[in-house]
């Protein structure tokens, strides 16, 4: 499994940090995917650089005592959120995520981890006094805000097609844009059907393998959140445009029988190697083609939510469709009934128009 990578750049990251954060990503590695993981690392860093910068904590980052967290008061926490608000420019929901990594942290520091002499790490646990942003939108609230910048309809073969070769006669001028789409096309194709026909998160798609696909059943075997295996059906077309893309994927991007990641980048570097496409690689190359599509909204999780609206819409199964999207609670996939509901009265809309039209053209 590509997890592998993951795990790889967590230990690199876990290096970054004080002694006893390492050992509480140790203690998740069990129970939670390396993904959620990574971004914890990522979550630390920030605080802790934001110590530093405050002069709270002088010397480097694997330096920070737990005697300094320890001191930490309410008012010097209620800072660094309104840092990572003001000065960041994180959104509420993104404070209350990394709210939710010191939660976490602070919790296994106070409460599980204990000294030779089973005495807890520290005594006084400052997160616990820490409440989340309220954060006041409704599931329909939510799903307006998402509408717009999904696929709907035709769309969804219409961004397909423009990525296998609309974008490519776009841009015919240009001949180093043409090309690089012209070797390009199948795998980008490919990921976008995927994503369309399946619904994978980001980090999931990223993660895949060889290995992990299975054609005869549809699906892919994807780590969940929390670090669930499950597999996950695909569409038809994204079977079709994956068995393209694996037709040419050894010798155009030159790669060893050795190479089992499923989407790696273009040759790069003096010894021209290719590699695992990353999550930000993937999430630039959607941006690409979103904006040269004219929806510049669109991102990979956008796509997943046109997957998930579609769905729904057609098969008006909830249950179903949260196993399927790998969701812990079904209010996150109620969602999809606002969306659908949205769609639905376009449609009837439309209809008042079509007999708006048929009026005027009898009288």
């Amino acid at each position: 499994m590509a997890n592998n990578t993951y795990y790889e750049r967590l230990t690199i990251k876990a290096g970054e940090l004080p002694w006893y954060m390492g050992e509480f990503i140790d203690h998740k590695r069990r129970k939670m995917a390396a993904s959620t993981l990574l971004n914890y690392c990522h979550d630390y860093i920030i605080f802790i650089d934001w110590l530093l910068a405050e002069s709270m904590h002088i010397g480097k980052r694997q330096e920070l005592t737990l005697k300094t967290l320890e001191s930490l008061s309410i008012k010097d926490m209620e800072s660094f959120l309104s840092h990572l608000e003001l000065q960041l420019g994180n959104s509420k929901q993104t404070v209350n995520r990394k709210i939710s990594s010191l939660k976490s942290l602070f919790h296994y520091l106070q409460n599980i981890a204990e000294t030779e002499t089973f005495e807890p790490y520290i005594y006084r646990n400052v997160m616990a006094k820490i409440d989340f942003n309220v954060v006041k939108d409704d599931q329909e609230t939510i799903a307006n805000r998402i509408e717009g910048k999904i696929l709907h309809g035709d769309e969804y073969e219409q961004f397909r097609q423009f990525i296998a070769s609309d974008y490519g006669e776009k841009h015919k001028q240009n001949i180093r844009v043409y090309n690089f789409h012209l070797k390009n096309r199948e795998r980008d194709t490919a990921m976008v059907s995927l994503i369309l026909g399946s619904g994978l998160r980001l980090s999931e798609l990223a993660g895949l393998s060889l290995d992990d696909i299975d054609f005869k059943k549809h699906s892919v075997r994807v780590t969940r959140k929390g670090g669930k295996e499950q597999y996950v059906y695909f569409s038809e077309q994204a079977m079709i445009d994956l068995k393209d893309y694996l037709e040419i994927r050894e010798t155009r991007y030159q790669l060893s029988k050795k190479e089992k990641a499923l989407f790696v980048s273009t040759s790069i570097g003096p010894k021209k190697a290719s590699r695992r496409l990353s999550n930000r690689a993937i999430e630039k190359i959607v941006e690409k083609y979103a904006v040269a599509f004219g929806k510049p909204a669109l991102s990979v999780h956008k796509l997943r939510h046109s997957f998930a609206t579609r769905y729904h819409m057609e098969n008006n199964d909830i249950p179903k469709l949260k196993k399927h999207l790998g969701h812990e609670s079904v209010q996150t996939t109620m969602i999809y009934t606002h969306m659908t509901n949205i769609e639905m009265k376009k449609a009837i809309d439309k209809m008042d128009g079509f007999k708006k039209d048929a009026q005027t053209h009898e009288k």
